[in-house]
């Protein structure tokens, strides 16, 4: 299944933000920052990749669900593309 180019533009947009904080926490180290500074950027660059990786899966569902895909084979994908993110 294709994803909507055009309903992954958040998506994308989520995933450079990370890639800014990502890019956060490297600096950060490199200048020798607080744990607990760097820790929170850490975790708020996983959050949001995290979020991206659920917003992507339900665009997948909700693609799916409309077109009437709803084959068990479909289902145990998504299921599994769900538990890859826990």
């Amino acid at each position: 299944m294709q994803l909507d180019s055009e309903a992954m533009k958040p998506v994308v947009n989520r995933i450079k933000r990370a890639q800014g904080q990502l890019a956060g926490v490297v600096r950060m180290l490199e200048e020798g920052r607080e744990c607990e500074d760097v820790v929170m950027q850490l975790a708020a660059a996983s959050k949001a990749l995290d979020r991206a990786g659920f917003a992507i899966v339900a665009s997948g569902l909700q693609q799916c669900i409309a077109d009437g895909g709803t084959d068990s084979l479909d289902a145990k994908k998504m299921e599994k593309l769900f538990l890859s993110l826990a």
